[in-house]
């Protein structure tokens, strides 16, 4: 990770869970690490606890509502403003809506797209051209995609949300072709995780904490810093290695 040091990342959805434990750990790692979401209450948190604990890196939190274009293209170009560009992009926001197939709501499936696909495509183009112009060929575009992106989960609640994360899978192993035709040395990687315990199961199952917590009762799951470690790992490896997916699961979980 040495040469990562001063460089900067951009984590989406870095207030809570899987964003903020990956924000923590490149801070921890000596990146300047811009970390967005829709209310950044949290993220200065955080920002504000990395400093007192000595961190090398520095935490700018960024408000951005992902769903909305123009404020992802504004976002980038204060970026450019402030720290030249983005080096590392973790496209880690994503959402969850119980909306089946047969009976869902158009405006459920809608939020979905915008956030888990349009979202994270255009952030990666945005990362991508920021990259190019300044000549940084060796940057790294991390997505984070769920087991839901490779096997569709059994459960009504479930299908849209995992169809957006099969379009996840697809839009990596795209960006890696591209990115060997434009004869770059950028990498692309997904990171796959099972069952994450982080308040993801309590946003999607909004009115059934029930249902919400049970997700979590019956196997012992990962843990965001898992996610965190991971993203390390892949940033760590030597410039001539491609991690395309990497797949991670709890030990109990089935499927």
């Amino acid at each position: 990770m040495q040469r990562w040091k001063g460089r900067v990342a951009l984590v989406t959805g870095a207030s809570v869970g899987i964003g903020a434990a990956v924000a923590r750990a490149l801070v921890q790692q000596g990146m300047r690490v811009v970390g967005c979401a829709r209310n950044v209450d949290k993220i200065e948190k955080l920002a504000a606890e990395c400093q007192s604990a000595g961190y090398t890196g520095t935490l700018i939190p960024y408000k951005c509502d992902l769903s909305n274009e123009e404020e992802i293209l504004s976002m980038f170009s204060a970026i450019k403003t402030l720290h030249q560009g983005v080096d590392v992009c973790i496209n880690n926001a994503g959402l969850a809506r119980a909306e089946p197939l047969l009976s869902g709501r158009t405006s459920g499936w809608r939020n979905m797209i915008d956030v888990n696909v349009l979202a994270l495509s255009i952030c990666t183009r945005q990362a991508y051209q920021s990259m190019k112009e300044r000549h940084v060929d060796d940057g790294h575009i991390i997505n984070i995609n769920s087991m839901g992106g490779h096997k569709m989960v059994p459960s009504a609640d479930e299908h849209f949300y995992c169809a957006t994360k099969y379009a996840v899978t697809a839009l990596t192993e795209g960006l890696r072709q591209e990115l060997r035709e434009a004869g770059t040395h950028i990498r692309t990687t997904c990171i796959s995780p099972g069952i994450v315990e982080t308040e993801f199961a309590f946003r999607h199952h909004d009115s059934d904490p029930e249902k919400a917590a049970a997700t979590y009762e019956s196997i012992k799951c990962l843990k965001a810093e898992d996610i965190a470690n991971a993203v390390t790992y892949v940033l760590s490896t030597p410039s001539h290695v491609q991690i395309g997916d990497l797949q991670m699961r709890p030990v109990e979980q089935v499927s």
